[in-house]
């Protein structure tokens, strides 16, 4: 099987792609962040938080 071109992601490739992720240009002001902005802010965090919990536990 050539693995250049399967779908299937290594584990220390799911780390790279969230470790990239991370790091898009996104900017954000909390000065004019609104009740919403904070929830999904909050929510963001939450679902990071389980993404790299599930890419641990696969190690």
């Amino acid at each position: 099987m050539d693995r250049e071109n399967s779908n299937i992601v290594s584990k220390t490739g799911k780390q790279k792609m969230l470790y990239e992720a991370k790091l898009e240009d996104v900017q954000f002001a909390a000065a004019e962040a609104d009740h919403d902005d904070l929830e999904a802010l909050g929510r963001s965090q939450e679902a990071d938080k389980r993404q790299l919990n599930k890419i641990i536990k696969k190690m």
